[in-house]
């Protein structure tokens, strides 16, 4: 089974500083849906992992998170496409182990779908993304849509190696040719 574990804002969809409160804030990237599509033809299991202190906060409840993934569903079936899981943490508090970049959600992605989540890729823009991913011994890659930019510029030599695309789209096209 192949699968490939991908954040959600700034790597699917557009990114906001002040979170993604509603369906309506919920913008697809152009070409996003469309590679997650080609990863499904391709035979990955496409699964989300995404931090949402938004509800922690006050901005939004889980009521609001299910139509704003119900959105994300249903235009991405449109698209061709399918996620089969959604996993998020709603803590604010960085020392939560499910709240990336600790490595708790995906343990716990790990346990539920019976998978080593050794050389898994793992695609996110913020640091802790890929903190995460490597703590479980995933391939962290970075895209540059969303805060991955700024990200790439925080990097340390730890992560001097990281691969790094332009966007979830470029980064399915060097995926699928590498299983080719």
């Amino acid at each position: 089974m192949k699968l490939i574990i991908l954040d959600r804002d700034g790597v699917i969809n557009q990114d906001s500083d002040a979170y993604i409160k509603s369906p309506g804030e919920w913008v697809p990237i152009p070409g996003s849906l469309e590679a997650i599509a080609r990863l499904n033809y391709a035979g990955y299991r496409v699964v989300i992992a995404t931090n949402q202190a938004g509800i922690s906060h006050g901005l939004f409840d889980i009521e609001t998170l299910n139509r704003i993934h119900e959105k994300m569903h249903r235009l991405t079936y449109e698209a061709g496409g399918a996620i089969e899981a959604i996993f998020f943490c709603p803590e604010a508090d960085d020392n939560h182990p499910q709240r990336k970049p600790n490595p708790g959600m995906f343990e716990d992605l790990a346990v539920r779908l019976r998978i080593d989540l050794k050389g898994v890729p793992a695609i996110g823009d913020s640091l802790r993304d890929l903190q995460a991913a490597r703590t479980v011994g995933a391939r962290p890659i970075l895209v540059l849509t969303g805060k991955g930019q700024l990200t790439q510029q925080k990097l340390t030599t730890d992560f001097a190696n990281i691969e790094v695309f332009n966007d979830l789209s470029s980064t399915v096209d060097t995926l699928l040719a590498e299983n080719n």
